[in-house]
């Protein structure tokens, strides 16, 4: 039987028989355990109802958090000419073409986004078997292929979030940070979660919100009702 350290079990007693909380009963359980030395982040899952591997219940997208993710975000921009250097003055962290396609062939993503004009999707096509898995993949959809890459630069560094449901059907990204405000975490929690519902595919079939959770990095779990977090 594994053997859990002082401070897991003292978290997991504290979250024993608790389930099924308003947003703001989980954040101050959540927030009242992550005892790390670093100030963790508190994450969300959403289990769907849906089989995302049909193409028509596949749930993705993008949303701005309104108090941002209290993380820093590197960007990668593949764009040329005047473009990149656009890419560079709104902050982006990398800003390549061919070059940065080598870097990346070679094993080293230093990037948390990764953005392209659309001229140069036949290069970064090439990368989709290493970016793809990572969820890295430039896509039209949520922004990330753009010829405005100063908006997507800005967006990403200003706490937008990128979603897609695993083949479970699970979604789930860091909503903040443990030291943030109780109201603000709520009101990240809630615009992520409304930003999935507005996702919903339309091959979704019955519950399409099944269940929501949150924890923080090294702290365990939670459910919160999902009126709670809906507003339904």
């Amino acid at each position: 039987m594994a053997k859990f350290g002082k401070r897991t079990r003292a978290a997991r007693e504290a979250f024993a028989g608790k389930e099924e909380l308003s947003v703001e009963e989980a954040i101050a359980l959540v927030k009242g355990n992550a005892s790390a030395k670093f100030d963790e982040t508190v994450e969300i899952a959403l289990n769907l109802g849906v089989d995302p591997r049909h193409a028509d219940q596949m749930v993705r997208g993008v949303v701005g958090l309104p108090n941002g993710t209290g993380k820093t975000v590197r960007v990668a921009v593949f764009a040329r000419g005047p473009k990149a250097d656009e890419a560079t003055a709104a902050g982006a962290d990398i800003v390549g073409a061919e070059d940065l396609m080598e870097t990346i062939q070679s094993g080293k993503i230093e990037f948390d986004r990764c953005i392209a004009t659309p001229d140069m999707m036949p290069i970064v096509g090439r990368l989709g078997k290493i970016l793809g898995p990572r969820n890295l993949m430039p896509n039209p959809k949520v922004g990330t292929v753009t010829m405005d890459v100063k908006a997507a630069v800005e967006a990403a560094k200003g706490g937008e979030v990128q979603f897609k449901a695993e083949k479970a059907g699970v979604v789930h990204a860091g909503v903040g940070k443990a030291s943030f405000d109780d109201a603000k975490l709520a009101e990240n929690i809630r615009a992520f979660v409304d930003a999935v519902q507005k996702a919903k595919p339309t091959g979704a079939k019955g519950t399409y919100m099944k269940k929501i959770a949150i924890s923080s990095t090294m702290g365990p779990g939670v459910s919160i009702d999902v009126a709670s977090a809906t507003g339904n």
